[in-house]
């Protein structure tokens, strides 16, 4: 007996236009999203027309002072707004706040780097807990308390340091000391310093516990030691969120302001020594002229800080053109 069966298979359907696949992603948007997605991207202009507000505000400002400034704005030494016609320039400033900010960064990035590995590979969890804890801490201490204590603990205390620094490496110009007051770059740098070690050791910790579990138990299988699987493994995954923390902390300590003022002792001009007292940052010098300045003053204290807006932005620029110029500074590629 012959059975045939027979199934009717439908004709595969043509595939939809570009024209109907947009009408379908239209109707299948629920409200809630669009809502959302008008908010994200309201925000995201927003943003955009804030920053662009403050850059033509400063520069507007900017403008009207240098345009009565006597000196040059970039080269001279002296800031004194009161004169007629006025003589200002941001060389001891733009110099002091790059010198305190790096010796920060050269300080608080490996420290800060190595407590996150400990935190997060090296200290039983009991101890990593409560370690942690006391870091978050820190990080929420405002700028004047950290101030007051440089100027009444920190500062006192490195008569010591400053001694030994010059006895050793007071050969080198840059770390010899001629018995003044420890209020130095010096002194700025180390503050700065233990002011981001918070910042970059939390966000580090948070990137080195997203490392894939798999990649450490390979490197692990194929004999590797711990300091081998942290080299090969960790510190791959980790180097854009690392990068990304420094700049973190590198932006607090080029605007830092009170802990700066109430720390250093400020003139307007360049010691080749770290360890003589005088200089200046940006910061420092707007929150310490502002309240008494005129006018023109004020408009001078303006164009230093289009200076410290456009270094923030180059130092920002300049990490994001790190982490993208090799593909595996991304996690998702270690």
């Amino acid at each position: 007996m012959d059975i045939t069966t027979t199934t009717d298979v439908p004709p595969p359907a043509s595939p939809p236009s570009l024209t109907e696949r947009k009408r379908a992603a239209r109707g299948a948007t629920r409200p809630g999203d669009r809502i959302f997605l008008g908010l994200s991207r309201g925000s995201g202009i927003l943003l955009l027309v804030i920053m662009a507000a403050i850059a033509v505000f400063l520069t507007y400002r900017a403008s009207l002072a240098i345009s009565r400034d006597h000196g040059n704005f970039l080269t001279t030494f002296e800031w004194n707004t009161n004169l007629n016609p006025p003589v200002f320039g941001i060389a001891v400033l733009a110099f002091g706040t790059i010198v305190s900010s790096v010796i920060a960064m050269a300080i608080a990035v490996p420290v800060a780097v190595a407590i996150a590995l400990f935190l997060t590979h090296y200290a039983p969890r009991r101890l990593s807990g409560p370690i942690a804890y006391v870091i978050d801490l820190l990080a929420a201490v405002p700028s004047i308390v950290y101030g007051l204590w440089g100027a009444l603990i920190l500062v006192p205390h490195l008569r010591g340091l400053y001694g030994w620094l010059d006895t050793y490496f007071g050969w080198t110009g840059i770390l010899s000391w001629e018995e003044g007051a420890p209020r130095t770059m010096l002194a700025v740098g180390l503050l700065l310093a233990i002011m981001i070690l918070p910042i970059i050791t939390n966000v580090s910790r948070e990137v080195f516990r997203q490392v894939p579990r798999m990649h450490e138990e390979a490197a692990l299988a194929l004999g590797a030691t711990r300091w081998e699987v942290i080299r090969m493994s960790v510190l791959p995954f980790g180097r854009s969120g690392v990068i990304s923390a420094s700049m973190l902390g590198l932006g607090r300590a080029l605007g830092e302001t009170m802990a700066v003022a109430t720390v250093l002792s400020p003139d307007y001009d360049i010691h080749a020594s770290l360890l003589n007292p005088g200089g200046g940052t940006f910061a420092q010098n707007i929150a310490g002229k502002f309240g008494e300045a005129s006018e023109q003053g004020r408009d001078a204290l303006i164009a230093s800080g289009l200076v410290l807006f456009v270094i923030t932005l180059l130092v920002n620029g300049a990490a994001r053109a790190i982490i993208a110029r090799r593909k595996e500074y991304s996690g998702a590629n270690a």
